[in-house]
């Protein structure tokens, strides 16, 4: 049963993400918001941020924990996250995200948290990117600033066609995609995700497809 529940949501997902914004909007939303489910699109490579359940190695520096990965197609229902308040916060979905504010991005098949840590990526030897926690529990390792590299309609606000930089809160490091770092068996073609300390334009991402949430309103 739970699995039939799974694939119909799956359905749900890939039905409204692909589908025609003027057959649910008067106007298409543009603004990203707290509850957005979003698939990141790494500038250069054109590679989807994506996990999966495969683990790290523990050896070398490594944690044990889930990988993150560039996945080269864009419709990999794996490369699926939502962007959630920061840890131990509470922010109803809806709200704007302005450049500064502080996310978690949740795995939408796994529940685990887009994490960093001082652990040893595997490939490039920077910080590693993993997902950690059970059903979004983490801890502050999963806490990511937003930073505006291209804001296109100039305001602080994040909208759908903005170039952004993650900024691991704990490390100060920038979610990173090396294109020319790809894995080999068990994940061939997919291409290592890390953090570093230094801004380049393999540290560059926008949202791509999604369900995105009218902007609340509050009283």
């Amino acid at each position: 049963m739970k699995s039939i529940y799974s694939l119909l949501v799956v359905l749900l997902i890939v039905t409204i993400a692909f589908a025609d914004d003027s057959q649910y909007e008067d106007k298409p939303i543009t603004k990203v918001t707290y509850g957005s489910m979003v698939k990141l699109t790494h500038i250069p490579s054109k590679f989807r941020l994506h996990s999966h359940k495969v683990n790290y190695g523990s050896g070398g520096g490594g944690s044990g924990q889930q990988s993150v990965t560039g996945f080269p197609e864009t419709d990999d229902n794996n490369s699926y996250w939502v962007i959630k308040a920061p840890h131990d916060q509470v922010i109803p979905q809806g709200t704007i995200i302005k450049s500064g504010d502080v996310i978690r991005l949740q795995h939408l098949s796994t529940k685990k948290n887009l994490h960093s840590h001082l652990a040893v990526s595997p490939i490039t030897k920077q910080n590693e990117v993993s997902c950690f926690g059970e059903e979004g529990l983490g801890d502050t390792g999963d806490n990511w600033r937003v930073e505006f590299v291209k804001n296109h309609e100039g305001d602080s606000i994040w909208a759908r066609n903005d170039i952004i930089r993650l900024v691991h809160v704990d490390t100060k490091a920038f979610l990173h995609a090396s294109p020319n770092a790809k894995y080999q068996n068990p994940i061939p073609g997919q291409i290592e995700i890390s953090a570093t300390s230094k801004k380049s334009e393999d540290s560059t991402w926008m949202v791509e497809e999604g369900i995105y949430f009218e902007i609340r309103n509050d009283e």
